[in-house]
């Protein structure tokens, strides 16, 4: 008993690493998870690249650029992208924020709202998106409406797919955002923002944003992932951006084809770590808020932080008052 009593503390003591078992598994499932991934494109990269009777050519990747529409649907996919993510954030932030500051009973309203494009398939919505397309020019030919129904389906940059495609990336946008608000503690940060004189822009611009980097960079590769490879709603619209594209070139040069599509998931993993990179700040970095009049400004934490921390102000102990006859 004295043996084990003694050998206690020595066996979980907080230095001693415990040992484990090589788990060869992990690395069996990482390998098996690489093939499946690695090999459909290695296929289709030597589909490109050989040629039956002809041996390795690079004809489908050096002929991409000259390609008659390449650079113009894929402008036209980034451009639609970039508006995408800006409106998909300027909707589902400041409401987000909303809710956490509201009633709790808000935050299930909001979120069935920005999960319905889950349920309704893109089918459905780009039909009935053509349909109000075309009864808006027959009942609206004598008023201002006209040129705007005609605005928003201009081919340099059709509005009404960016409408299209903000509906179909709320589901993405929404979890990425949440699961960033749900690590701030966003009423504490509110308060001491108001308290120091901030207004509900600044409030938002400098105190909620920098604490969500990471989540607005997720959100945002989730929705230029969306736009870049949807095809259904542009298609069925009659416009012809990158995937279109793609889809319309592969009746004539197969290989081509395979090569964009090789080129385009290699721009979405740069994208994504470019992204990734600028999702990532300093976690110390801080926001300083000056109280109007009030001294020294007020420090908000910001990227990394949850919650503001309290000053805490040292006051030495005072010495022990000694009791006559127990010294």
């Amino acid at each position: 008993m004295a043996a084990l009593t003694t050998a206690a503390p020595e066996a979980f003591a907080p230095g001693k690493a415990r040992r484990t078992r090589p788990r060869y598994w992990r690395g069996a499932v990482l390998a098996v998870a690489g093939l499946y991934f690695v090999t459909p494109l290695l296929s289709s990269f030597v589909f490109t690249v050989h040629v039956p009777n002809q041996g390795l050519t690079f004809e489908a990747y050096t002929g991409i650029l000259s390609a008659d529409g390449f650079t113009e649907s894929l402008l036209l996919s980034l451009s639609l992208a970039a508006a995408t993510i800006a409106l998909a954030l300027l909707l589902v932030v400041p409401a987000l924020v909303a809710v956490r500051l509201g009633p709790p009973r808000l935050r299930a309203v909001v979120e069935i709202v920005c999960m319905l494009p889950l349920v309704v398939p893109p089918i459905a919505l780009v039909t009935g998106i053509a349909t109000v397309l075309r009864w808006g020019p027959d009942h609206f030919s004598r008023t201002p409406l006209y040129q705007t129904f005609l605005a928003v389906q201009n081919e340099s940059f059709p509005v009404v797919l960016v409408l299209a495609y903000t509906v179909l990336a709320l589901p993405f946008v929404h979890r990425s955002l949440d699961a960033g608000l749900r690590a701030v503690d966003v009423p504490t940060l509110v308060e001491a923002a108001r308290n120091c004189g901030a207004s509900r822009l600044q409030v938002i611009v400098s105190v909620i944003l920098p604490n969500l980097r990471s989540s607005l960079a997720g959100a945002s590769f989730l929705t230029l992932a969306l736009v870049l490879g949807e095809y259904t709603v542009a298609s069925l619209l009659g416009f012809r951006p990158f995937a279109v594209w793609i889809v319309t070139v592969s009746g004539a040069e197969a290989r081509m084809s395979v090569a964009v599509s090789l080129l385009s998931l290699l721009i979405t993993w740069a994208l994504l770590l470019v992204l990734s990179r600028a999702g990532t700040g300093s976690s110390a970095s801080a926001t300083a808020i000056p109280a109007a009049g009030a001294g020294p400004a007020t420090v908000v934490p910001g990227a990394g932080a949850t919650a503001s921390a309290p000053a805490i102000t040292t006051v030495p102990a005072a010495a022990p008052t000694p009791v006559p006859g127990k010294e």
